[in-house]
């Protein structure tokens, strides 16, 4: 005669579970609740940062089409006098501003290809943008520090950031590290 010996329902006797201390429980919800957030930011936050860059072009750029909508017409034409030697001022500087503005936008916010070409475009309006530092001095710098002009060059300092973590991510080609 043979003899089986039963060790539980699955033939194994289950070992005693320990439920996690409650702290413990907690930090590990966390860090998969942390975990999620990051994978969702590194899918999404570029493609994000992408759209809402461009977007921003496409408004700023837009106004100066309006005669009397943009805040800084009067150093864009400037800028632009400076720039081409007395050719281009005036209207025709607002249009040639807000054309390269709106399609660096678009293109940005089009993504993929369109996106590169965006880049392009928009690193030359940043160089437009930020020139009036060396051209203009005198509207960007006050007896006490940067003018309301000033201040709203600088702060695009910020867009040129965010453009450079677009690129980081829209263009192509290895990293090395």
């Amino acid at each position: 005669m043979t003899t089986v010996s039963v060790h539980g329902a699955a033939g194994v006797v289950p070992a005693r579970v320990r439920r996690p201390h409650p702290l413990r429980a907690a930090l590990a919800l966390e860090a998969r609740a942390e975990s999620a957030l990051k994978n969702l930011l590194v899918r999404w936050s570029v493609p994000a940062l992408r759209v809402a860059l461009g977007a921003v072009f496409v408004a700023f750029g837009a106004l100066k089409l309006i005669p009397g909508m943009s805040p800084v017409e009067a150093l864009v034409s400037a800028t632009w006098e400076k720039l081409t030697f007395g050719l281009v001022s005036g209207h025709a500087a607002l249009v040639a501003t807000a054309v390269i503005e709106v399609a660096a936008g678009l293109l940005l916010i089009l993504g993929g290809a369109f996106a590169r070409a965006g880049l392009v475009v928009l690193a030359f309006a940043f160089v437009g943008i930020m020139s009036p530092i060396v051209l203009l001095p005198g509207e960007v710098f006050g007896p006490v520090g940067p003018t309301l002009t000033g201040q709203y060059i600088f702060k695009n300092v910020v867009l040129i950031a965010a453009a450079l973590v677009v690129a980081s991510r829209v263009l192509r080609g290895r990293v090395r590290r």
